[in-house]
């Protein structure tokens, strides 16, 4: 790929640079680490290493944690970037949605203190429009790239172990026979009748099974918070009207990403 032009070459001088980043934060935390109180994911992998190294098949390395630490930044961060720009626009979209989270905003966290991550069990409005984000958006309809660990069949077909397997996530979150409007984004998706927020399995933005994103947690935390404190403080306008088909997915890659648009937060 080095020969082939295109804009990857970016990707991989922007990659290489959050690397040599990392090593040097490793660097640091190596020097000034107290393993009886570690400060940060970097210390606790570090203390590990230490604690395994004179295991010869431990994958506690240096290797590994430059590798790991450099996945938490990509990973974690376009696919939550892309989540929550797909939530505003969507906002955008049905002012009547931005409405009713703020009302539920009002009642439950009010204008007086910050939102904090325990609010989400009460805000059962706020909960089924996140999760109808993950589900309308599909940030990763591709999921990642799994291997089997051993042969399997699977409808018929037989899949050799070490074979190399994509679940199609869009497939799932697209299911008329588990979402009413699959093609339209709907909150009520996630609500029962009685207006409480109802959970179903077959939305998986972070895959499933022992392989599951390991920043899911994170990633809720930050989307909920992120989406409720811009919401407690400012309303969403936009000189433009966005269609259906504005806020439809849109393929970039192996991700699908919101298009760009204009938006104003004005104090409330």
């Amino acid at each position: 790929m080095n020969y082939v032009p295109g804009p990857h070459h970016r990707l991989i001088s922007i990659s290489e640079e959050l690397g040599e980043f990392i090593h040097e934060r490793v660097k640091a935390s190596q020097e000034t680490l107290d393993p009886s109180s570690p400060r940060h994911f970097i210390d606790s992998f570090l203390i590990k290493m230490e604690e395994e190294k004179k295991n010869p098949n431990t994958e506690f390395n240096l290797k590994n944690l430059l590798m790991t630490t450099h996945n938490l930044f990509v990973a974690g961060m376009e696919t939550v970037t892309s989540t929550l720009r797909y939530g505003l626009l969507i906002l955008l979209k049905y002012p009547e949605v931005q409405a009713k989270i703020q009302k539920e905003i009002d009642q439950v966290i009010g204008r007086d203190r910050v939102p904090n991550f325990e609010d989400r069990m009460i805000m059962h409005y706020t909960q089924a429009v996140i999760q109808e984000v993950h589900r309308f958006g599909d940030v990763l309809p591709l999921n990642l790239p799994h291997m089997v660990t051993k042969d399997v069949e699977f409808r018929g077909y037989q899949i050799p172990k070490g074979t190399d397997i994509y679940p199609l996530l869009c497939t799932v979150h697209h299911d008329p026979k588990e979402f009413p409007s699959p093609w339209k984004f709907d909150p009520n998706h996630f609500l029962d009748e009685n207006g409480q927020f109802k959970k179903n399995d077959a939305v998986m933005p972070f895959s499933a099974g022992k392989r599951i994103c390991p920043g899911e947690n994170l990633a809720r935390m930050e989307l909920f918070i992120f989406l409720t404190t811009i919401l407690q403080n400012f309303k969403l306008t936009s000189p433009t009207e966005y269609s259906d088909y504005d806020i439809a997915p849109k393929l970039a890659g192996f991700l699908n990403a919101p298009i760009d648009y204009e938006l104003s937060f004005i104090p409330r």
